[in-house]
């Protein structure tokens, strides 16, 4: 909780920009670090939006799981945007200002994003749930209907919840310093350079995160539980460790994404855990919609045949076209 600001605070100037710091005892590396950054960018952005055209173009693929993991696509798509371009600007140009309200815009985006996302990983467990432990029951429960709804809920909540947050940051004063130590404008940082008093937006932000990942986890957690142990019932053993295999994956991804989200939002009093606060915040922030395009989507069976089928079908389109400018050309001559 911090002090309420007296005379010598009003009188002091406002602050309107930020210097967001990033990793800047690793100046040495920030060449390194903006190819790096750059590579994880661009094959996160091309395994997201493959993902997402082959969702909406393949009949066979308009199913539940598919539904949920184009969703999952288009949201790590916008999530990761909301960081790296600002980032990778940074380390290519060096200039590490953004304006107050540009800072808490880009947290609203983000917070939004990340919140939406936890609601939807619980759903998408949920759904394996159903398909594996209730299969009779699937149809019934998981229809076409009941999944928009579950997805526009998850995107709604998300963006009105975060709103309460950024109304009451957009009250706070900022008389100096003006550095953010981190390399994207997160909450606790922003509320560490307050004159003013936060503790209300604290606990309200505590509050929220609260909600928004601990319930999600614990379904998630749940029926990942049930179907592993539905799992080990098969009888067959190749069946099993190929499912098993799947199953952990996917339990090992969202507990990282989750259980990092916990630690920075929920657990970062200590002084240890917040001096790893941008380890952590690197993980569920730009880690997570790299891999999981991978985990969720590109090692199954039917996104395999649907990516095989979409290639074939470019490449025989690419070769009519060339035989058709080789036959005018004959034509012609």
């Amino acid at each position: 909780m911090k002090p309420t600001v007296n005379k010598q605070q009003e009188n002091e100037t406002i602050i309107t920009e930020f210097i967001l710091l990033g990793f800047g005892t690793l100046t040495q590396l920030q060449t390194l670090l903006f190819l790096l950054f750059l590579v994880i960018y661009i094959v996160t952005m091309v395994g997201n939006i493959l993902i997402i055209a082959l969702v909406v173009a393949e009949q066979h693929l308009h199913t539940p799981m598919y539904f949920f993991l184009g969703n999952l696509a288009c949201l790590e798509t916008c999530y990761t945007s909301t960081i790296l371009p600002r980032m990778l600007g940074s380390l290519l140009t060096g200039n590490r200002t953004v304006s107050v309200r540009g800072c808490i815009t880009q947290f609203y985006f983000f917070g939004s994003l990340a919140a939406t996302e936890c609601s939807l990983l619980s759903m998408m467990s949920y759904d394996r749930y159903l398909a594996i432990c209730k299969p009779l029951h699937y149809v019934a429960h998981m229809n076409s209907k009941l999944c928009v709804k579950l997805v526009v809920g998850s995107w709604i909540a998300g963006f009105i919840s975060i709103a309460i947050l950024i109304f009451m940051m957009s009250q706070l004063t900022f008389c100096g310093p003006n550095e953010v130590d981190h390399f994207f404008c997160d909450l606790k940082p922003i509320i560490n350079l307050s004159c003013g008093n936060t503790h209300t937006l604290e606990v309200t932000a505590f509050i929220h995160s609260s909600i928004f990942t601990l319930p999600p986890f614990l379904l998630t957690l749940a029926s990942y539980v049930c179907i592993i142990s539905a799992i080990l019932r098969i009888p067959s053993t190749t069946g099993r460790q190929k499912a098993f295999s799947t199953c952990s994956s996917h339990l090992i991804v969202v507990t990282i994404f989750y259980g990092t989200l916990v630690i920075v939002y929920l657990l970062s009093g200590s002084d240890a855990l917040r001096d790893l606060n941008k380890v952590f915040s690197v993980f569920y922030g730009v880690l997570t919609p790299l891999v999981n395009p991978l985990i969720y989507s590109l090692r199954k069976k039917e996104v395999k045949e649907a990516l095989r089928k979409a290639t074939a079908n470019k490449l025989r389109a690419f070769c009519k076209t060339i035989n058709n400018n080789n036959s005018k050309r004959f034509f012609l001559l």
